[in-house]
């Protein structure tokens, strides 16, 4: 087996005994959570449609609007606690929870149970590359993947004279009590069809299972609640689950399957899974043997380039499998319990952006067309934001979302969602990058772009003391100054979404009949503040006082993605945004804060501060044996941003771009001695592959796309050869089609 293969795929020696254990496969639609235990074979299945009734999916915008005014008077006068009052008395009330359907079991009958499964004996592992988790002991062996190509779960049995006992279980942990469940067992001339259809309590929807069995050779026949197979030589499984009202035709659900053999489908899924995965890769200078060692061994090694290299692996890997009908959730595309924390939502503030944030780069444009699916299928909600909370035109997209509803309907006191307006921009700046790297656009977003400038047009109305124009009211997610309330005036996240989100339609659309009107509005906003620590600070407002140990670096959005503040070109500004970097505490110790540290640190050229953040993910006892992720250390609330955040911060560490920028090792990883970086895309239509040793040496190979002018610059203390020896910055003239080397010498 190669050194790629090894760090492209990790296995375990025993069984899963826990679900966030299981491995994961998804195809951006059904997700499957593999335990491979051959007592007692269990398959998770979830769907991204999965979402249980709660009342929220009828809950519009608060009507507020009319009350705007009173409220922006009593904040600009001084009333630091007015934005408390500014709600419709209605409880929180959550998104609609995201949930698993249900598991898959297959179990040996009572006369052919192994007693144990010994160590020696068994294997289970993960190909990132082909997506199968396959697991063996001794002459049986169990495959799972999720086919892209016919989107179905894919699960396929061997072995001598297999005697098993299969049905689908429903009652996973958190189950509602109150769940409707009918099943129906048919037997075929090949096997049987499983159908197992889940009511929701006091709702008309409901999802229905369909699991088609295929035995070769034995004999099938109805035990239980599902079938008995004795004497197959294999069993292939296919499973869709479906959320629907009413009841679906299961004969027709059933004739849509394929009915390929399973290296046929396999064959068809893999045309499509593959060559997504393996366009970018990372390798590490890591010890060969480590490489060797099972993902539990491995995570106990958080200095090991071997851990790095193949978290870089699972990463993309998990990232890909959970993006597809939508972009990950909170738990990507998995869960084995119905209480997932926070909804198992899209937490738009933060965790959704940190999670998709190597797409464009690490070329995965998959995720980034599913996080397109999710914007552009919302944008009607978001405009009744707008205009409820408002009265404004344009769209304001809300902090939480189960992937059906756009609408803001999340109020507290401590967390004023509702009063944060950055999030439309927050959100599309995925979707520009996206189009800047693949140098198309897509026509929905030029008129979102324009549409979340219109919302500012109609929103600035108000000035502060010295006559610029006030974000007012104004929410730092989900932080507080330490002298007043959470909503506040000049939240320095809003200021920077407002100048974005009404000069990048003006600059992508100069003749846009407003350009001229919005450049001059965004003119009018105040510049950001530096406050007594000389650090940037969080509210660019008189007397608002810093709340520095906070889990949220929202203030830095100017720097990371936005890159309006940076060290070339707002050398200052950059300085104090470092300052406010060193003055951050991690609160909570929550994985999304470590990862936005570091993507943050890294566009401030400090890999010592980028490599301690890191660190703190990998030393925190964060991964479960699946390398899936949890959003707080000793493994506590599965969650999947550092798992997916985490090839961002690597690329970040090694390769940035704007769409006239390139620069190269800004801030090394210290677990990255040296190593190969390949497949990257920048934001100037090149493909770019790096080498880069311990001796501070490097060579960069630019594959354009288009023609292309970028300013090239590197870390500190790094100088250019050949061509460009002596010159601490050039001008690159890239080509169509013509590759560009670059040369880089020691520090």
């Amino acid at each position: 087996m190669t050194a790629r293969a090894h760090i492209d795929s990790t296995w375990e020696p025993r069984p899963a005994a826990r679900w966030e254990d299981a491995f994961l496969a998804g195809n951006g639609r059904h997700g499957a959570m593999v335990y491979g235990d051959p007592a007692d074979d269990r398959v998770v299945v979830n769907h991204h449609t999965l979402v249980r009734p709660n009342g929220s999916e009828h809950l519009r915008p608060p009507e507020l609007a009319d009350r705007l005014d009173r409220l922006q008077s009593a904040l600009l006068a001084g009333d630091t606690t007015a934005a408390e009052r500014f709600g419709d008395g209605r409880p929180l009330v959550w998104v609609q929870p995201f949930h698993p359907a249900f598991q898959t079991r297959i179990r040996p009958t009572p006369d052919d149970a192994p007693a144990t499964v010994p160590a020696a004996d068994y294997r289970r592992s993960v190909d990132f590359a082909t997506g199968e988790i396959t697991a063996v002991r001794e002459a049986r062996r169990s495959r799972v993947f999720v086919s892209r190509a016919d989107d179905v779960i894919v699960q396929y049995v061997t072995g001598p004279g297999l005697a098993v006992d299969l049905t689908l279980d429903h009652a996973l942990p958190g189950a509602p009590p109150r769940l409707a469940v009918g099943r129906s067992t048919v037997l075929t001339p090949d096997g049987a069809r499983l159908s197992l259809r889940a009511g929701y309590p006091d709702s008309e929807l409901a999802y229905t299972g369909v699991t088609v069995v295929r035995a070769e050779g034995g004999r099938v026949s109805v035990a239980g609640e599902g079938v008995r197979v004795e004497g197959a030589r294999s069993l292939l499984l296919l499973t869709r689950v479906r959320r629907h009202t009413g009841h679906l035709d299961l004969a027709a659900q059933c004739a849509a399957l394929p009915r390929d053999d399973y290296a046929t489908l396999f064959a068809r899924h893999c045309a499509l899974h593959r060559p997504a995965f393996e366009r970018a890769a990372l390798t590490l200078d890591a010890d060969p043997g480590e490489r060797l060692l099972p993902g539990s061994e491995l995570i106990r090694r958080p200095d090991s380039p071997a851990l790095l290299e193949r978290l870089f692996a699972a990463g993309r890997y998990h990232l890909l499998s959970a993006s597809g009908a939508l972009p990950p959730r909170l738990t990507g595309l998995w869960t084995g319990d119905w209480d997932t924390a926070w909804s198992g939502a899209f937490t738009t503030n933060a965790n959704l952006n940190l999670q998709i944030a190597s797409a464009a780069a690490a070329a995965l444009p998959e995720v980034s067309e599913a996080h397109g699916a999710l914007v552009y299928g919302q944008l009607a909600d978001w405009r009744d934001n707008a205009r409820a909370i408002f009265g404004a035109r344009g769209i304001v997209a809300p902090s939480h979302t189960d992937g059906e509803s756009g609408h803001t309907r999340h109020y507290q006191r401590a967390y004023p969602l509702h009063l944060w307006t950055a999030g439309a921009d927050w959100l599309l700046e995925p979707l520009v990058e996206h189009a800047e790297t693949t140098g198309v656009t897509d026509p929905r977003l030029t008129a979102a772009l324009d549409e979340a400038a219109l919302f500012y047009e109609d929103f600035l109305t108000r000035t502060g003391p010295d006559g610029s124009v006030a974000v007012v009211p104004s929410y730092s997610p989900e932080n507080r100054p330490a002298n007043a309330s959470w909503g506040t005036v000049n939240a320095t996240m809003d200021l920077a979404a407002a100048r974005h989100a009404l000069t990048v339609p003006a600059g992508r659309s100069p003749a846009h009949p407003a350009s001229a009107r919005r450049r001059a509005l965004a003119d009018r906003l105040p510049g950001y503040r530096v406050n007594e620590d000389g650090a940037l600070a969080e509210w660019a407002w008189p007397g608002l006082a810093e709340t520095y140990d906070h889990r949220h670096l929202s203030h830095l959005y100017p720097v990371w993605p936005l890159d309006a503040v940076n060290p070339y070109d707002t050398p200052e500004l950059a300085a104090a945004a470092h300052r406010a970097l060193e003055l951050r505490g991690a609160e909570n110790d929550s994985a999304h804060g470590h990862l936005h540290h570091a993507l943050i640190a890294a566009r401030l050229r400090d890999g010592a501060r980028a490599s301690a953040a890191v660190r703190s993910v990998l030393a925190g006892d964060f991964f479960h044996d699946s390398l899936m992720s949890a959003h707080y250390p000793s493994r506590d609330v599965y969650n999947a941003d550092a798992a997916h955040a985490l090839p961002a911060a690597v690329i970040e560490s090694l390769v940035q771009s704007t769409p006239d920028r390139l620069v190269l090792l800004p801030a090394p990883l210290a677990g990255c001695p040296g190593g190969e970086l390949r497949g990257v895309r920048t934001r100037f239509g090149a493909g770019l592959d790096l080498r880069w040793s311990a001796d501070g040496t490097a060579t960069a190979v630019l594959h354009p796309t288009r023609d292309a002018r970028a300013d090239l610059r590197t870390g500190d203390g790094h100088t250019f050869t050949d061509a460009f020896a002596g010159s601490p910055s050039t001008l690159l003239e890239l080509t169509a089609g013509v590759d560009r080397v670059l040369e880089l010498g020691p520090r």
